[in-house]
Formats: C-alpha cells, structure tokens, sequence
C-alpha cells in the first residue's frame, strides 16, 4: 500500500497493491497495521457502508459532531466518483479548503477523511457502489451538512448543476460561513 498526504495533509490518498492474472485480481482494501503505522495513532473502524448511485447523484457535503465525530475511508467498488473532503476545523490553515480525488474500480484508490473535515461525492456513471468504512457510529443528533454549491468553497462537481440529483436534506444545507457546528483547529478529536 501507498500512502500520500495531499495538499491538505490530514487527507490521505491510499493506493492498495493489485495482484492480477488472467482469473482477476487480488487486493488488500485495507490494513489496520500499515495505516497505523502511517498516521502515528490508530483508528478503530466500527461501521461499513455501501451506497448505489446513479450518474449525477451527489452525497454531501455531511460530518458529524462530536462525541459522534467519524473519520472515513472511502472507495468504490464499482464505477467512478469525485470524492470531496474540505477542512471545516476553524483556525486551521486550510479551513475551507478542499481535496477532490477521482476514486474508481480501476485505480482502487482510497481516500482518507479525518475528523473535522466535510465530506461528499458526486457520481460519475451509472451503477457505481461506493464504500466506506468509519470509525463512530451514525448518530442523528450530531449530524451536520455544509452546502454541496457554497461559492466559497470553490468546489467544481465536473457536472452540470442541471444534472445532479441530490436528497432534500442536501438541497438546504447551510453555507460554511453561516455554520456554527464545525470543529477547532488544534483539537484533538481523536478524544473526544
């Protein structure tokens, strides 16, 4: 496995070892050591989930609160998205600031998405199943969205706005500045 800080270096890209032949392949999704090992502190997953999408769908920008904050893993399984992850830690030197990263069934890459961070993904083809694993559990109360079109955050969906199907709920979130739940720089919430 590769692992890579981005331009915001909380957010990892992680790149698995594909083993193929003619009968397929063979891939390690995910190693708990090697990760570890990596970030300098351990991150104990809870929760998979699986989503299917059609082309157009976007899912976000969502994080939760603490003591429900969750830090994500995220890839697909099939088909392809454009995963965003912004820094929502006030105080922060990239606070508002985003990572978007192309995750497919062909390049198995992976994001990382820490606590303090939103995050979201839109779908670029029909039929994608996307997948990730997260380490506290969903919890109503301390669910919290930031607006997927907030001009602030300067995110380009690589979509037309015409084309994109999103929840209602997605449709009224606030903008980052109008946003009081978010997180503080320098906190460990790790925690928490």
């Amino acid at each position: 496995m590769i692992f890579t800080r981005t331009a915001i270096p909380d957010v990892i890209i992680i790149e698995p070892t594909v083993h193929g032949d003619s009968r397929g392949y063979f891939v390690e999704t995910h190693r708990a050591d090697k990760l570890e090992e990596f970030l300098g502190y351990k991150i104990n997953f809870c929760q998979d989930n699986e989503s299917k999408s059609s082309r157009g769908v976007l899912r976000g920008l969502h994080y939760q609160l603490p003591p429900f904050a969750q830090t994500k893993l995220v890839r697909v399984i099939k088909g392809r998205v454009l995963d965003i992850a912004v820094d929502i830690r006030k105080g922060s030197p990239t606070f508002g600031q985003h990572v978007a990263v192309e995750l497919n069934d062909e390049n198995k890459k992976q994001i990382l998405v820490p606590r303090g961070f939103a995050h979201g993904f839109v779908v670029l083809e029909d039929d994608t199943i996307f997948a990730y694993k997260v380490d506290n559990y969903y919890s109503p109360e301390c669910d919290r969205g930031i607006a997927f079109d907030d001009e602030a955050l300067n995110i380009d969906w690589q979509m037309p706005y015409a084309e994109l199907n999103l929840s209602a709920k997605d449709k009224i979130q606030p903008l980052l500045q109008n946003t009081t739940d978010i997180f503080e720089y320098g906190v460990n919430y790790y925690n928490v």
